[in-house]
C-alpha cells in the first residue's frame, strides 16, 4: 500500500473514531439485512442503517450513501459507483440506484449522516461482493457419480465423495468458490472444511429453483498443488425414507448432483477459474446412508484419510458423469444460514446393561448428537433418539413415528448406526447430512462398553438467526414459558419454518402465520422468511392455489390448503413490511396474493368460504370452519387492499377495499347477533378472532369483548381454543380492557394451558393441550406459540404502528397486570433497541422506556393508573399529568415514569 493509501486509511479512521467517541454514529451497516455479504445476487441491493445518538430528541435529518470498488476512495467520499450526495430525508433504508452490479466484484460502502443539530457524521465502511448474478456466469459442469446411470439408482445408499487436484503457480490475492449442489454438501480445500454451515444447500422445489453458496476460500489455498473435495449427501433432493408425505416420489429425484467454479485472483492481476468437468473423480464414501427424515449410518471402516488433500492417491477412483442442471434458476443462498449453535452437555447417564446406556440432555432440542468412543473394528454402535419416555424409562417413539412407513428394518426412525474402524484412538461420530428432534438417546453396543457422560453432547441446530428481543419477569412459570416458545421456534426453523423436528419436518403454512409475530420479536428472520416466500411464489399453481406444506413434492394441493392455513401468501409479507418497514417481499409476491384472493372469490362469490381446516386440536369447543376460513379471506383481502394503496394501483385497491367490506358483511349478517353481541355459540375463538381482525363492528366491539371475558370466566379462567384461536384469544383480552384476565389465561398451570405443559417438565411448547404421547403429541411444536408475541406486546407494550412500519413509531402500551411485579422487555427494531420496563413497589408501578434515535414512539397511560412523576434520563421534568385516550407523542430518548393507581 502506497504512502498516500495509508495516509487516507488514518484520516478515515480519525474521524470514525471521533465520531465514535461522541457516540453519535451511523452503525449497523446492512446489505440485503446481512452484514458485509458474500454472494449478493440482486442487482439493486438494499441497504439498511441505524443511528447511534443517546441524546433526547436523536434524529437524522439526511443521508448520503456513497459506493465504490474501492475501500479508500469510498472513505474519500468518491465511490465511483453510486452517490446519493445529500439526501433530506429520515429514512433509514435506501435501495440502489448506482451503476449496473457486476458479477464476482467487492463494493465497499459508507453512509454519512446529518444529526439533529446538522452536524455530518460518518459510518465505517462496509462491504458486499456480487455473486453470479445470471445463469450465463456459470462455467463449470454439473457433475455426479453417475450411479443412475449404472443401473445403481437413487436407491444407492452410499454417499459420494468428489475430488480434484490442481495448480496454483503464482500468489493468490483472493479466492472465492461458488457451489450449486442438488441434495446436500460439504466442501473441503486442502482438508480443510470450509465454513460451519450445515445442511447447505437450503431446501427448496430443486426443479424450479437451485441454491448456491459462496465462500472466501483465499486463506485455505497455497502456491503449488492444491486439492478440492466435496461429499454429497442425500437431503430432501434424494429422499429415500419412506412416508405418507411421498418425498421418495418427488418429481426432481435423482442421485445427488452439484457445478462448482473456484475464481482465482492472483497479485498480479491475472484471473483463471477451476470448474467441475470430467476431470473430476469420485468414490464411495464411508457414510453409508444418510437420510435428512430418518438419521445417518456410517462405516469407519471405510475411511479415505487424506482423500480432500493434495497428493492423495485416487487411481482406483471412477470418472464422474455429467448430468443437467436440475432447474435453470440458479440463485444465491442470502439467508442466515443453518449451524450447531449451542452444545448441549449431557445432563444424565444411566447403564441399562453392559451393551446399552442412556442419555438424558435434560432439554427438547432440534439438532444431532456427537458421539465419542474408542473400540474394536466392527463394533455397531446405534444411537436411538426420542423425547418421550416409556413408563419404564425407555425410549418411546409412538409420538414421533406413527406417519413413518419403512419398506424394511433397515432405515431405522431416528436411530444413527456407527461402525468403529478399531483404528487405536478416540473416534468421533456426529451426522452430517441429517437433524432430528431429542431429548433423550439410548446407546446400544454390539459388544460390552463402558461410557460416561462425556462421551456424548447434543449440538442445537437451527437457522442462525440473531436474537432481537429480551423478555424477563418476576413470574419463573411465564419466563419458562417465553424459553419453551423460542425454543420451539428455533427447533422449527430450517431454512424454512416447520411443525417438528422429528416426526414431519414440513413447512406446514398455518405454524408459519401463526407464530410470525413470534418470531419477529424474537429474531432477526427476514432473510429466512424471504426465502420461504419464494418457495410459496415456486409452488404456486397458475389459478393461485398453494399446498399446505411448502416445499412439497406434490402433497398438500388435496388437504390442509385453505384460507386458515396458506394465508401465509399475505400474511408473512405484510407482517415483515410491517416489522421492517420493507415492502420488497410484499411487491414482490404482490400478484401471488392477488391469484390467491381472485381463486377464492371465484370458487366462493358471495363472500364465505368453508375451505380450510378450521381451528386444530381445539381442548373441546368447535367454531365452524367457515368462520373462521371467511375471518382468513377478508384478512387476505385487506393486505392485499393495503398494498395495492402503497404500490398506486388504484383499481385494485377500490375492488378489493370493496371485496374486504362484502365480506366482513357477509361474516357479520350469518354469525353476529346483534342483540346479544355474540358470534355464533360464543365460544372463545368465536369471539376473540373477530376481534383480532378487525371484524366486530365498531359499535359493537365493546360488547363482544365483554362477552369474551364472560365466556372465560365460564371456563374457569382456561383456554378452550385450537390453533387459530390460540392467536386471537389473548390478544383480544389485552386490546380491549381485559389484560389481567387474559395474564391469568397465559399464567395458569393446570390443564389446559401452556403453564401445564412447564409443569411436566417441558422445556418446548407442545402439539396438543394433553399430554402423555399419541400420534399427533409432538413435544416439540410451535404452532401454539402466539403467546411468545403475547409477552411483547401485552406485558412490554411494544407494539406496532400501522402507519409507521417498522417501530419508525412505536405505540407503547404496556399492562401492569396485577399478578405480575415485574417486566423487562426489549426489542431491536430497524432503528435500535426499543426498551419497555416496569417494576411494582409499594402501591407504585415505575416504567422506564427508551425510543431509539431517529424514532418515536406514542405513549398509553394503563387503564387504572395515573402518572405521579415523569422524567427524562438527565432527570428533567415532564409534564405529563394529563394524557389523552389516543397518547402523548415521545421523542426519541430514555424515560422514566412513576404510577399510582387511579381512585
Amino acid at each position: 500500500m502506497n504512502k498516500q493509501k495509508i495516509l487516507l486509511t488514518l484520516v478515515c479512521a480519525f474521524f470514525v473514531g471521533i465520531a465514535a467517541q461522541a457516540q453519535i454514529i451511523p452503525a449497523g451497516l446492512r446489505c440485503e439485512h446481512l452484514s458485509n455479504p458474500l454472494g449478493i445476487d440482486t442487482p439493486r441491493p438494499r441497504f439498511t442503517w441505524q443511528l447511534k445518538d443517546d441524546r433526547h430528541g436523536a434524529v437524522q435529518q439526511a443521508y448520503r450513501i456513497i459506493v465504490g470498488t474501492d475501500s479508500l476512495s469510498v472513505c474519500n467520499g468518491t465511490g465511483g459507483m453510486w452517490d446519493t450526495e445529500r439526501m433530506a430525508s429520515d429514512d433509514m433504508s435506501a435501495v440502489y440506484a448506482g451503476k449496473a452490479i457486476e458479477p464476482f466484484t467487492k463494493y465497499f460502502w459508507r453512509v454519512e449522516i446529518w444529526d439533529k443539530d446538522n452536524r455530518p457524521c460518518l459510518s465505517e465502511v462496509a462491504s458486499f461482493e456480487s455473486g453470479v448474478m445470471e445463469l450465463k456466469n456459470w462455467k463449470g459442469d454439473w457433475i455426479s457419480d453417475g450411479h443412475e446411470l449404472q443401473g445403481r439408482s437413487i436407491h444407492d445408499k452410499s454417499a459420494p465423495y468428489f475430488r480434484k487436484e490442481f495448480a496454483a503457480r503464482k500468489k493468490i490475492r483472493s479466492a472465492r468458490a461458488y457451489i450449486a449442489v442438488a441434495g446436500l454438501y460439504e466442501l473441503y480445500v486442502n482438508g480443510e472444511k470450509i465454513g460451519n454451515h450445515r445442511l447447505d444447500p437450503m431446501y427448496t422445489r430443486f426443479d424450479r429453483r437451485n441454491l448456491y453458496v459462496a465462500y472466501d476460500v483465499t486463506n485455505v489455498l497455497r502456491n503449488g498443488t492444491n486439492a478440492v473435495g466435496v461429499l454429497l449427501g442425500n437431503g430432501w433432493y434424494n429422499h429415500q425414507s419412506t412416508a405418507v408425505w411421498y418425498f421418495d416420489r418427488a418429481p426432481w429425484r435423482n442421485r445427488p448432483a452439484f457445478c462448482m467454479d473456484l475464481h482465482l485472483t492472483y497479485e498480479d492481476g491475472t484471473m483463471a477459474t477451476v470448474t467441475t468437468d470430467r476431470s473430476w473423480k469420485t468414490s464411495p464414501a464411508p457414510l453409508i446412508f444418510n437420510s435428512i427424515y430418518t438419521a445417518e449410518h456410517y462405516d469407519a471402516r471405510l475411511e479415505q484419510p487424506g482423500w480432500n488433500k493434495a497428493g492423495f492417491d485416487d487411481s482406483k477412483w471412477e470418472r464422474v458423469t455429467l448430468r443437467t442442471a436440475p432447474s435453470q434458476n440458479i440463485v444465491s443462498q442470502q439467508l442466515h444460514p443453518i449451524r450447531n449453535v449451542e452444545k448441549v452437555p449431557a445432563k444424565s447417564v444411566k447403564k441399562i446393561d453392559d451393551y446399552t446406556w442412556f442419555y438424558d440432555l435434560g432439554r427438547n432440542i432440534s439438532g444431532v448428537s456427537e458421539f465419542r468412543i474408542k473400540g474394536e473394528a466392527g463394533t455397531v454402535i446405534t444411537l436411538e433418539h426420542a423425547e418421550l419416555l416409556k413408563e419404564d424409562g425407555r425410549i418411546n417413539m409412538s409420538n414421533i413415528n406413527p406417519h413413518y412407513r419403512p419398506a424394511d428394518d433397515s432405515d431405522p426412525f431416528q436411530k444413527d448406526i456407527f461402525i468403529l474402524s478399531g483404528n487405536g484412538e478416540e473416534e468421533v461420530f456426529m451426522p452430517k447430512f441429517n437433524y432430528k428432534g431429542f431429548q433423550y438417546v439410548e446407546v446400544k453396543s454390539s459388544k460390552p462398553v463402558e461410557l460416561a457422560k462425556e462421551n456424548l453432547t447434543g449440538w442445537f441446530m437451527h437457522s442462525d438467526v440473531p436474537p432481537i428481543g429480551s423478555f424477563e419477569t418476576s413470574d419463573p412459570l411465564i419466563n419458562k414459558i417465553w424459553q419453551a416458545t423460542n425454543n420451539a421456534y428455533l427447533s422449527n426453523l430450517f431454512g424454512y419454518p416447520t411443525d417438528c423436528p422429528h416426526r414431519e419436518k414440513n413447512g406446514w403454512t398455518g405454524d408459519g402465520h401463526i407464530a410470525i409475530e413470534t418470531g419477529l420479536y424474537n429474531f432477526d428472520g427476514i432473510t429466512v422468511y424471504e426465502k420461504w416466500l419464494a418457495d410459496h411464489r415456486d409452488e404456486q399453481q397458475p389459478n393461485g392455489v398453494l399446498p399446505g406444506i411448502i416445499p412439497t413434492s406434490g402433497w398438500g394441493y388435496h388437504w390442509a390448503n385453505g384460507l386458515d392455513w396458506t394465508s401465509t401468501i399475505a400474511i408473512i409479507p405484510w407482517e415483515i413490511y410491517r416489522f421492517y418497514g420493507d415492502s420488497r417481499l410484499l411487491a414482490e409476491c404482490y400478484e401471488n396474493i392477488k391469484r390467491y384472493v381472485d381463486h377464492v372469490t371465484y370458487l366462493y362469490p358471495d363472500g364465505l368460504t368453508d375451505w380450510g381446516l378450521g381451528d386444530w386440536v381445539p381442548v373441546k369447543s368447535k367454531t365452524p370452519v367457515e368462520f373462521t376460513s371467511s375471518i382468513y379471506y377478508f384478512v387476505d383481502a385487506t393486505i392485499l387492499a393495503n398494498a395495492a394503496g402503497m404500490f398506486d394501483k388504484p383499481d385494485d385497491y377500490r375492488k378489493y377495499t370493496a371485496l374486504a367490506e362484502k365480506i366482513k358483511k357477509a361474516v357479520n349478517d350469518k354469525y353476529l347477533n346483534t342483540e346479544t353481541c355474540i358470534y355464533g355459540d360464543g365460544v372463545q375463538t368465536e369471539l376473540s378472532f373477530p376481534l383480532q381482525w378487525g371484524i366486530v363492528p365498531e359499535e359493537y366491539r365493546r360488547k363482544v369483548a365483554d362477552n369474551l371475558a364472560k365466556r372465560v370466566l365460564a371456563d374457569d379462567k382456561h383456554i378452550d381454543v385450537g390453533l387459530l384461536g390460540s392467536k386471537s384469544v389473548l390478544n383480544a383480552l389485552s386490546e380491549n380492557g381485559y389484560a389481567d384476565l387474559a395474564f391469568t389465561l397465559a399464567s395458569q398451570q393446570t390443564y389446559p394451558s401452556w403453564g401445564y405443559w412447564i409443569s411436566k417438565g417441558a422445556t418446548t411448547l407442545y402439539e396438543n393441550w394433553k399430554t402423555g404421547g399419541g400420534q399427533d403429541a409432538s413435544l416439540n411444536h410451535i404452532m401454539f406459540g402466539e403467546i411468545g408475541a403475547w409477552f411483547y406486546k401485552a406485558l412490554g407494550g411494544i407494539m406496532i404502528d400501522g402507519q409507521s412500519p417498522g417501530f419508525k413509531n412505536i405505540l407503547l402500551k404496556p399492562q401492569f397486570v396485577k399478578d405480575l411485579n415485574r417486566a423487562n422487555v426489549s426489542h431491536e427494531s430497524p432503528y435500535g433497541k426499543i426498551v419497555s420496563k416496569w417494576e411494582r413497589k409499594k402501591g407504585r408501578v415505575y416504567y422506564e422506556a427508551v425510543v431509539p434515535a431517529n424514532s418515536t414512539a406514542t405513549f398509553f397511560i394503563p387503564a387504572g393508573y395515573k402518572i405521579r412523576k415523569a422524567q427524562l434520563s438527565s432527570g428533567e421534568t415532564l409534564d405529563m399529568k394529563k394524557i389523552p385516550d389516543h397518547g402523548t407523542p415521545l421523542a426519541a430518548g430514555r424515560y422514566r415514569f412513576e404510577f399510582q393507581v387511579e381512585k
